[in-house]
């Protein structure tokens, strides 16, 4: 089996479809009886919308249909006995450091909530508290919105293993609060897994790429923009970019930040995920866009297979994700490498724990979550917010908000 990797970083191990199609080890019965009722439920959707859907509308069915899609169902989706590892998983000092950046909001605030959106295993709650309760600033409730049932049992199932003190300032959400939210938001590999639409240039201009169902499988086609807002933003996009270039755009961003938005009062956006500003992410030369798939610790670049059992993911455009802020009444705080950022909230100073083993175990734990050639780079953060002024210390050793 290939060692646990995350899944930005899985993406340079496999580049070629037909490689790691041959290397996917082949699912048991039960989730291919699993995986091919999301297929119905799809080829019914594509059949219902006159023989083609959007890819975004495909993506959304194929990680988000109740019971159904790879968010939804209940396989293990997280560390090394799923398909990706996410920092948390990596190392309790990636929750260690976020721990610091949200005691020092909540203390300029006087006080307020934790928001974790995505909570994923709850491996990040429970370090999140832990280091939280060490430093004497925990939330007066921590918020968990999650809206499958099976993640919400493993993240409790997390939280009374790891932190049974503190599970009564847990409580799990079914949608985003109702105004008037002061404290912290987190949402750490979130906006990767949001639906995006596919656009391709070209001779006869731009088309958006789409999903069709033919000889009993899922097939690319093209089509025509329909939407006039949606075609306007693919060719801003697109301008001087060359003919076969294709790319994705990711719309529900916008809407998920002009959400919290509405929600906010006073208090700090963190956003942990890879990406780039849009000059580097519609660079010429990324002319395969982003998107990648990933199961059981392999990545490809075919969405079609597996659905429902594999994550389908692409990068986030941090220059989008600031324009929306902006657009929603949210100032833009700071924007980061996630190296530097951990860096500066002391991940080297927390490391220095236990004995000489341990320490070396915790050195190649930093490592991985600082180093450009790991996750330090491709990984951004991001703070959002509204109502605060104070500084942040995550953006001490550098702020790239002029290169967005």
């Amino acid at each position: 089996m290939n060692p646990p990797v995350s899944r930005a970083a899985s993406r340079h191990t496999i580049r070629q479809a037909g490689e790691a199609l041959a290397r996917l080890p082949e699912p048991d019965k039960e989730a291919q009886v699993h995986s091919m009722a999301l297929i119905r439920l799809i080829v019914d959707d594509i059949a219902g919308a006159g023989g083609q859907i959007s890819f975004a509308r495909y993506m959304e069915l194929a990680l988000f249909a109740p019971g159904l899609g790879y968010y939804s169902a209940g396989s293990q989706k997280f560390g090394a006995s799923g398909d990706f590892v996410t920092a948390p998983e990596i190392s309790p000092l990636f929750s260690r450091c976020l721990a610091r950046q949200t005691a020092e909001v909540l203390e300029n605030l006087g006080g307020g909530d934790v928001l974790e959106v995505g909570a994923g295993s709850g491996i990040m709650a429970a370090d999140l508290l832990a280091g939280l309760a060490e430093l004497g600033t925990l939330p007066d409730r921590y918020f968990l919105l999650e809206l499958s049932a099976d993640l919400r049992q493993r993240q409790r199932e997390t939280l009374a293993r790891m932190v049974p003190q503190l599970l009564d300032r847990v409580q799990w959400l079914d949608s985003l609060p109702e105004g008037g939210f002061c404290g912290v938001v987190l949402a750490n590999e979130l906006l990767d897994a949001l639906p995006v639409h596919l656009f391709r240039t070209e001779a006869g201009g731009l088309r958006e790429r789409c999903v069709g169902w033919q000889d009993g499988r899922f097939q690319w086609c093209s089509r025509d923009v329909l939407d006039t807002a949606l075609a306007r933003r693919f060719e801003v996009l697109a301008d001087g970019l060359p003919e076969g270039y294709t790319s994705e755009l990711n719309l529900a961003a916008g809407g998920w930040i002009g959400s919290v938005a509405s929600m906010l009062q006073a208090g700090v956006v963190l956003l942990i995920d890879y990406g780039f500003p849009r000059h580097e992410y519609y660079h010429p030369q990324r002319d395969r866009g982003t998107l990648m798939c990933h199961y059981r610790h392999r990545a490809h670049d075919d969405p079609f297979v597996y659905p429902g059992l594999q994550d389908i993911t692409a990068h986030v455009d941090f220059t989008a994700v600031a324009e929306s802020a902006v657009d929603a009444g949210l100032d833009v705080l700071g924007y980061n490498t996630q190296g530097l950022f951990l860096l500066a909230n002391g991940i080297t100073e927390l490391a220095q724990s236990g004995d000489e083993r341990e320490q070396l175990r915790l050195a190649q734990q930093v490592r991985t979550l600082t180093l450009p050639g790991d996750m330090g780079e491709l990984f951004k953060v991001m703070a959002l917010g509204r109502g605060y002024d104070a500084p942040l210390r995550g953006f001490a050793l550098q702020d790239l908000r002029g290169k967005l």
